[in-house]
């Protein structure tokens, strides 16, 4: 029996989700708030070049297990355009807030994840680990949904620079939780991200599939990749009440 003695949660499709226009209400933000700095730019053309930017730095991120930063991608959108931008330039810092104030009213806890980590808080140490580009997004976000007080530990990859599945991101979060990876953990939704990178640093994932089941969108767009990570020797839940039941099954060691 394994004894585990820590609890690792993804953030995105296992705590919480967005509505499923959050992405498109972000790119209207996004553009009004260029547009409002004098760049005028055809919607149609500005969504294309945005989303080859973002493309091609995600898969960047993915080869170094390096973060980026949608501030990279507004930039070379509009170079694309024939503008001589820096990404520190402050319009583009406007727009990178006006395009994560989307995500603000739009999220939401996963039916069962607060009673689950009302429970678990006192049994295990609970941490945080989020790939997330713009770290005060994160922040306000768990802070609107009343999540901090739950976590021992939250780790988001656009602070340290680092991105799941990077082994640097799980250590972080085997560090701050002060437990040995080996008895750590760690649940979330995305195959490569969370259960390759969880189980390649030595934790045991644990697959959250309600949001694939649903089939409900996916907050973080084009990091979503199909589950060929998967094997039948990980544990699946479809909601935050199953990981009680598959607890029972483990030694607490606390």
């Amino acid at each position: 029996m394994k004894e585990i003695r820590a609890i690792g949660f993804d953030l995105f499709n296992t705590l919480i989700k967005a509505n499923r226009n959050t992405l498109e209400e972000a790119m209207g933000l996004l553009i009004k708030s260029l547009e409002m700095d004098g760049f005028a730019e055809d919607h149609s053309i500005f969504n294309e070049d945005y989303g080859k930017a973002a493309a091609w730095h995600i898969e960047q991120s993915r080869k170094s297990g390096k973060e980026t930063h949608n501030r990279f991608w507004i930039c070379d959108a509009l170079n694309r355009a024939g503008h001589h931008l820096s990404p520190d330039d402050p319009r583009i810092a406007r727009g990178v807030d006006a395009y994560f104030s989307a995500f603000y009213p739009n999220c939401s806890m996963m039916p069962g994840a607060l009673e689950i980590l009302r429970t678990l808080q006192h049994r295990y140490p609970l941490g945080l680990l989020s790939n997330f580009t713009h770290p005060p997004a994160v922040w306000k976000i768990i802070e609107d949904l009343g999540l901090r007080s739950f976590f021992k530990t939250v780790i988001i990859s656009g602070e340290i620079g680092y991105r799941k599945p990077d082994p640097a991101a799980f250590s972080a979060l085997v560090g701050q939780l002060g437990v040995e990876s080996g008895k750590v953990l760690f649940v979330g939704d995305d195959p490569e991200a969370d259960i390759y990178g969880a189980g390649k640093a030595g934790l045991h994932p644990i697959y959250m599939t309600y949001a694939r089941d649903r089939n409900l969108p996916f907050a973080s767009g084009m990091f979503f990749v199909k589950d060929e990570a998967i094997t039948d020797h990980i544990p699946r839940i479809s909601t935050p009440e199953e990981l009680l039941h598959l607890l029972n099954g483990y030694h607490s060691g606390t």
